[in-house]
Parts: C-alpha cells; structure tokens; sequence
C-alpha cells in the first residue's frame, strides 16, 4: 500500500483512538507537518479526555513536528524511539519539546 497523506492521517487517527488520554488537564495540541512524498498537515488534541485528529492546521498549539511519513508511522508503531529520533534529526520540534515529548507517552 503507497503511503499517502490520508493514510497517515488515518492511522494516526486510529492509533490514538484507545489512547488513555484522562490524565491529561486541559487541552494540549500538536500540529504535524509531514514532509517528504507524503507532504500535509494535521493535528492532534488532547481536550477533554479525547483525542481528535483533524487534517487541518492548528494555531493554538503546543507544538509543531516535523517528520516524514515513514519515519511519523514508524514512531507510533513503536519502531522509532522519539528521542533518537529526535536527537538524530528525523523529527524536528517548533516550540515545547517537553509537551511533543509527553504525546509519544499515549502511544505506549
């Protein structure tokens, strides 16, 4: 299956819908912008102990990463350490780091 944005986007979408999401207070946001083939955008809210992925931008946000699809889909599959990734280079963080850090924990 050739990797598209919308795959992306789906799986990442499904990936967090079991996610236990109800420690987390207020709201945290994190906007993804996928580069490579694969190039979008989305986001990931953590509000009200949900998490909703949207294909769109998002402003108020904790944090933007920037990642390649195979390397994005590798990371929530458990495949690529976030913090290797990290320091590596392979995922590249605009603003909190600590907060795009703590997202990799739902994922477990």
């Amino acid at each position: 299956m050739a990797m598209t944005y919308e795959s992306i986007v789906e799986t990442v979408r499904e990936r967090f819908s079991n996610a236990d999401v109800s420690s987390v207070p207020g709201t945290l946001a994190y906007q993804f912008n996928i580069v490579g083939k694969a190039e979008g955008i989305f986001y990931v809210e953590i509000k009200d102990g949900k998490v909703n992925v949207e294909p769109y931008e998002y402003y108020d946000r904790n944090a933007i990463i920037i990642i390649n699809g195979t390397n994005l889909i590798k990371l929530i599959n458990g495949k690529l350490d976030p913090v290797a990734a990290f320091t590596t280079g392979k995922l590249k963080v605009e603003g909190d780091v600590g907060a795009a850090l703590e997202l990799t924990k739902f994922l477990k």
